[in-house]
C-alpha cells in the first residue's frame, strides 16, 4: 500500500513539473551564473568589426544580437551563417564558435539570441522563438548589406530544431543555400524518456513539441550536413542519425565525432573542416535549380 501510495505520488510530482515547469527545464536561460546580465563581446576576441543590435520582433519583444563581418576578398565574403545556439547560456559564450567559422571561411557570422536569454526581453516558449528565428531571417534579407549574401543555417541543440522548423519554412528562398545541424533531437517527447526516464509514460504532457522528426522530411531541396558527437550524454546519438535516415534532401552529409559529448564536439578533430568543406560545396543561387 505505501509503495503504491508513493508511486502515485510520484507520477502526480512528475506529471506537475512535466506540464507545468517544462518551460524553465527546456529553456533554463540563467544556466551558467550571469547569463542574463552578463554579455560578452567579439571585441574581447580580438574581432572589431561588428554591431551588437537590438532587434524588435513583430510581437513587441527586442532581440540581442551579433552582426560580426568577415574579411573582405575571401572566397564565402558574400556568406552569412546564422547562428542559433542551444538552450542554455548567451549567445557570448559562443564567440569562439563564430571566430572559427570567420576565420576558417571568411564569411559573416549573425549571431541572435532568442526572445528570454542574455540582453533580449521576453519569456522562451517554441512558437517564441520561431517568431525570433524567423525575425533575424528577415533582418538579414531586407537589412542593405546582406540582403544579397547567402545563407547558411548552424543549429546546436536545441538550435538545430530551431533550424530545421526555420529552413523547413524558407527552403524556397535562393538565398538560403544550406544548413548545419549538430547534436539536435528527433523531437522533445522522444527525449524525454532519455533525460528524465520515469516521465517516458508522461510525454503526452509536453506542449513544447519541437518535432524535429516531423519538419525535417519537409525540407526537400536545401543541402544539410549533420555532426553528431558519438559521446553524447544528453541528446542520444541515434537521434542525429535517423534524422539523417529520414532526411529528404538530396544533398547530405554525416559526420561523426567519435570523441565529442554534447558540448565538447565542436572541439573535436574535423568539427569545423566538415563545416568548411560541406559550405565550399554549396551551389550559388543560380545552380540551386539544378537540385
Amino acid at each position: 500500500m505505501l509503495y503504491s501510495h508513493c508511486r502515485q505520488g510520484i507520477a502526480a510530482l512528475l506529471s506537475y513539473l512535466l506540464y507545468f515547469k517544462q518551460k524553465a527545464l527546456i529553456y533554463p536561460s540563467h544556466i551558467p551564473n550571469l547569463s542574463r546580465t552578463e554579455l560578452s563581446r567579439p571585441s574581447q576576441y580580438g574581432m572589431t568589426d561588428f554591431e551588437d543590435l537590438m532587434i524588435p520582433t513583430p510581437d513587441g519583444e527586442k532581440l540581442s544580437a551579433f552582426y560580426i563581418r568577415g574579411p573582405k576578398g575571401r572566397a564565402h565574403t558574400n556568406t552569412t551563417v546564422l547562428m542559433f545556439h542551444g538552450n542554455a547560456g548567451n549567445i557570448g559564450h559562443r564567440i569562439p564558435i563564430a571566430r572559427m567559422l570567420i576565420q576558417r571561411m571568411g564569411c559573416s557570422v549573425f549571431m541572435l539570441e532568442y526572445r528570454g536569454y542574455g540582453l533580449s526581453t521576453g519569456s522562451p516558449d517554441e512558437v517564441g522563438l520561431m517568431i525570433d528565428a524567423q525575425t533575424a531571417y528577415d533582418y538579414l534579407r531586407k537589412r542593405a548589406e546582406t540582403r544579397d549574401n547567402d545563407i547558411v543555417l548552424f543549429g546546436q541543440s536545441l538550435g538545430g530544431a530551431v533550424s530545421i522548423q526555420l529552413a523547413a519554412k524558407n527552403q524556397h528562398d535562393k538565398k538560403l543555400i544550406g544548413l548545419v545541424l549538430e547534436n539536435t533531437f528527433l523531437s522533445m517527447r522522444k527525449l524525454i524518456p532519455f533525460l528524465i526516464p520515469p516521465a517516458k509514460y508522461l510525454t503526452l504532457l509536453c506542449h513544447q513539441l519541437w518535432a524535429s522528426d516531423t519538419h525535417l522530411p519537409l525540407i526537400s531541396e536545401l543541402p544539410i550536413l549533420f555532426l553528431s558527437g558519438l559521446q553524447d550524454e544528453i541528446v542520444p546519438p541515434p537521434h542525429m542519425r535517423r534524422l539523417f535516415e529520414i532526411c529528404q534532401s538530396p544533398t547530405k552529409v554525416f559526420k561523426a565525432l567519435p570523441g565529442g559529448d554534447h558540448n565538447s564536439s565542436v572541439v573535436e578533430e574535423g568539427y569545423f573542416e566538415a563545416i568548411d568543406d560541406f559550405v565550399a560545396n554549396l551551389s550559388t543561387s543560380e545552380k540551386r535549380d539544378e537540385y
